[in-house]
C-alpha cells in the first residue's frame, strides 16, 4: 500500500523543557497517544541551532544540551491534525513538514512518477529485527548497496514507535526494541528495483520514498541545488535542505570534514547545522562500515543537515561545495512549511505551500 503522507521533524535541545518536562518526552507522548505508525527521536553528536550556541559530544562541558531531532511519519489528515498540538510546544527550534509516500503492508517496485529522477527512501525498523539469520538492519544495507544505491546510513534512535508500539532507550537496558530509521539515496530506477526484493527480506515492511536531488557524488558535482523562489504562488513560505553524507573518518585539511562544515557554517551564519551518527551504513563504492569490536577508530556514516531559507542555501552550498571537494554525497530537498523560532525571530508557518519541482 502507497498513499500520501507527511513527515513532520523537530529540531530542538536536549534540556528544552515544557511544563517542567522535557520537551522531547512530551512530543514522543504525544506522537504516542495519535498512535503514529513511525516515529524516531534521534540524538546529535555535534551542531547548533537559531542561539548559535555550539553543542558536541567532544567536549563534557558543551555535551549537556546535545541537538535532538524528532521525526513522526503518517497519513496527512492525521499529522495536520497533529501540527498544532505540536507547534506551540517548541520555543526554540525549528519545525518542518516535508511530503512523502508512505508504504506498508504490500510493497510493489513502483515509485510514484511525481517523486521524479532521484529518490530518498526511508525504512523504519526495530533494533534487534533479524532477516537472513543477522541484523535486519545489516541485511538490508547490504541489499541497497547490491541494487546501486548511491548510500544507505542506519540511525539509532532513543525513542521512537515501530508500527506504532513506543520504545524508548534507557541507561540499564539492553534497548533490544529501540527503532532505528535507514536512510538511503538513489535513481528513482534503482530504488524502485529494490523495493520487492526489501519486501521479501523484511516481515512487515514500514518505509517511505520522498523527491530529492543528488547534487555531488564522491567529489564530484552533479548539479548545483535549484534556486526556488522564497515563496509559491499564495505567498506561503518555502525552505530547502542540504543533507552531507559521509564517514566520520572523511577529512578535508586534516580535519573531520563533518566537523569542518559545522565550523564553516556557524561562522558563515547559517540558522543552524545537525550532525548525526550513524552505527552502520556506507556511501558511494565503499564497503558497509560501523561501529567494530577492538576497532581504534570509530569509522562510522555522518549525516550533517542544514535548513534554511533558499537564498541562504545557495550560500551554504558554496561552504559545502568546497568542504566535500574529495568525498560525499550531497543531496537537496524541498522544504514545503516550516516554523523557526529563537531569540528575536519568529519566522514560517505550517501550512504546506504548492511550489512543486
Amino acid at each position: 500500500m502507497t498513499d500520501d503522507c507527511l513527515k513532520l521533524t523537530i529540531y530542538f535541545g536536549e534540556s528544552d523543557r515544557i511544563n517542567g518536562q522535557l520537551l522531547s518526552d512530551v512530543l514522543l507522548d504525544e506522537f504516542e497517544a495519535d498512535h503514529v505508525p513511525a516515529a524516531v527521536l534521534l540524538r546529535a553528536t555535534e551542531g547548533f541551532g537559531i542561539k548559535q550556541q555550539l553543542h558536541t559530544q567532544r567536549l563534557l562541558t558543551l555535551s549537556e544540551d546535545l541537538p535532538l531531532v524528532a521525526i513522526a511519519i503518517d497519513h496527512r489528515e492525521k499529522i495536520e491534525a497533529l501540527v498544532p498540538r505540536v507547534q506551540p510546544l517548541v520555543t526554540g527550534g525549528l519545525v518542518t513538514l516535508e511530503r512523502a509516500r508512505f508504504v506498508a503492508g504490500e510493497v510493489t517496485p513502483h515509485v510514484p512518477p511525481e517523486l521524479g529522477e532521484e529518490t530518498k527512501l526511508t525504512i523504519y525498523l526495530g533494533r534487534t529485527e533479524r532477516a537472513l539469520g543477522r541484523p535486519a538492519y545489516v541485511a538490508v544495507v547490504d541489499l541497497l548497496r547490491r541494487h546501486g544505491l548511491d548510500g544507505a546510513t542506519v540511525l539509532l534512535g532513543v525513542d521512537g514507535m515501530a508500527h506504532g508500539r513506543r520504545e524508548r532507550g534507557r541507561f540499564f537496558s539492553r534497548n533490544a526494541n529501540v527503532p532505528l530509521m535507514i536512510m538511503a539515496s538513489g535513481s528513482t530506477d534503482v530504488v524502485a528495483e529494490a523495493l520487492a526484493p526489501l519486501a521479501d527480506l523484511l516481515r512487515n515492511p514500514l518505509l517511505t520514498l520522498e523527491r530529492i536531488t543528488v547534487c555531488k557524488r564522491d567529489g564530484k558535482n552533479i548539479t548545483e541545488p535549484r534556486h526556488l523562489p522564497e515563496t509559491d504562488d499564495a505567498g506561503l513560505g518555502v525552505w530547502q535542505k542540504l543533507m552531507v553524507h559521509a564517514s566520520e573518518g572523511a577529512r578535508h585539511e586534516g580535519h573531520a570534514l563533518y566537523l569542518q562544515l559545522i565550523r564553516r557554517l556557524r561562522e558563515e551564519g547559517a540558522l543552524g547545522a545537525t550532525a548525526l551518527r550513524g552505527i552502520w551504513g556506507y556511501s558511494g563504492d565503499r564497503e558497509p562500515h560501523g561501529d567494530r569490536l577492538l576497532s581504534l577508530r570509530r569509522h562510522v556514516p555522518v549525516i550533517t543537515v542544514v535548513v534554511d531559507r533558499p537564498d541562504a542555501i545557495q550560500r551554504w552550498w558554496r561552504v559545502i561545495d568546497e568542504v566535500t571537494d574529495e568525498t560525499g554525497l550531497v543531496t537537496s530537498e524541498l522544504v514545503p512549511a516550516f516554523h523557526a523560532v529563537g531569540p528575536e525571530i519568529r519566522t514560517g508557518g505550517l501550512r504546506l505551500s504548492q511550489l512543486r519541482l
